[in-house]
């Protein structure tokens, strides 16, 4: 069986397609800058091939067919024709509480996606348009829909209401939803694996560390906590997201003349380690080159951005009592032993502590970097978000 997974953004679509007899990845890349005047495909293959080329395309429909052209391209594809995709697997952000699985995908599921565009206005109609773009590229194939909010939706009332009129949330589903979902779900499996217990009896606190931030408290395999919330700019500090902060802040940005759309954009992307840097990125390999040459404003940055993920760590710890791990996942999480010593250096008070000669092994790859006499483990972990697609769309064809 071969899946094809489809990850469609504002201005992107990623692509990659699996063979999942062994589960390997025939060809990957991405169309950048869709709704420019030069959008850019990136065409990959594991045998080192690369194609780039700017080529125009109006809109993700035409993305897509120029993405299946490449597929079965005679010379530089991977397949002889796109009959030999049985499924596509899709990255959907919001299913709001209509949708708590991974979904086929059918007109029905298409209009719950459409009734949360509000909730997921920068992803939920570009999602939609990859999966209608697919369903003309290749008709009769199914196509599932796999969504970010769904393995966060075991979280109790208690643990996903806001202090707020209960109405809101009763007409218009005002409430934590949590997103990186699929991450989550995949590195708990992998991390249960990796520590020979069940899925059922896995205890441990997932941080999804990248230009996107989000952490889990996972108590029997089960997400009971997350730190994301309506959307995505609750909880940790960001790239460019501002994380957790006073609402009053933001009404006092609209009385100083800020509109609800600017202040949502100053938020969501001028804010958290871009905002507060003050380098002109948000990128956290800048960040901690600025701040080892002394750029104080930098190193400020950092030390909030830890901060914010020592404190949910400690909360998390308590509501899970007592994890098996503390687990790094993610771009920074996987690749970054100077952020995870930052935050392992606070963790004293939970007898954990760091070993440094394996923090600076793990890069990039799975291992225990806490020190063998630790009440717990700190594990990293990779993520594969896009296999985590691949499987499930094969178990929902399958069934």
């Amino acid at each position: 069986m071969k899946v094809l997974v489809i990850n469609a953004g504002s201005s992107s679509m990623k692509f990659q397609l699996f063979a999942m007899e062994n589960e390997e990845v025939l060809a990957k890349g991405q169309f950048e800058r869709l709704g420019s005047d030069a959008p850019n495909l990136i065409y990959k293959r594991p045998d080192g091939f690369k194609f780039e080329a700017v080529i125009p395309v109006k809109d993700h429909a035409e993305a897509v067919s120029r993405i299946c052209e490449k597929l079965t391209d005679p010379e530089i594809g991977v397949i002889k024709s796109l009959g030999e995709i049985s499924a596509v697997g899709h990255r959907v952000l919001h299913g709001g509480e209509k949708i708590t699985a991974p979904m086929l995908i059918t007109e029905e599921v298409k209009d719950v996606i459409r009734e949360c565009f509000p909730l997921g206005p920068l992803h939920n109609p570009p999602n939609l348009a990859g999966i209608e773009a697919c369903e003309k590229a290749m008709p009769g194939v199914p196509n599932v829909g796999v969504f970010d909010t769904q393995f966060h939706q075991t979280m109790a009332p208690e643990a996903y209401l806001y202090a707020i009129p209960y109405d809101y949330y009763k007409q218009y589903g005002i409430r934590k939803y949590g997103f990186h979902g699929t991450s989550h779900h995949y590195v708990t499996i992998a991390t249960a694996e990796f520590l020979g217990i069940s899925q059922d009896d896995t205890n441990i606190i997932t941080c999804h560390l990248g230009n996107g931030c989000s952490m889990a408290a996972i108590k029997n395999g089960k997400v009971i906590d997350t730190t994301m919330g309506l959307t995505p700019l609750e909880g940790l500090m960001m790239g460019t997201r501002s994380g957790d902060m006073d609402p009053a802040a933001v009404l006092r940005l609209v009385e100083l003349g800020s509109t609800a759309k600017e202040v949502d954009n100053i938020l969501n992307k001028k804010s958290g380690l871009f905002g507060m840097g003050g380098i002109g990125t948000g990128d956290m390999r800048d960040m901690l080159a600025a701040a080892d040459k002394g750029n104080e404003q930098a190193a400020l940055a950092v030390k909030m951005f830890v901060r914010r993920i020592v404190k949910y760590i400690g909360s998390y710890y308590v509501l899970v009592g007592k994890p098996q791990a503390i687990v790094f996942t993610g771009g920074i999480g996987e690749f970054s032993f100077e952020i995870r010593k930052m935050v392992m250096d606070q963790l004293g008070a939970l007898d954990i502590r760091i070993d440094e000669a394996a923090n600076r092994e793990c890069f990039g790859k799975s291992g225990v970097i806490s020190t063998e006499d630790s009440a717990f483990k700190a594990i990293v972990m990779p993520t594969n978000e896009e296999l985590m697609i691949a499987r499930t769309t094969k178990q929902i064809v399958s069934k």
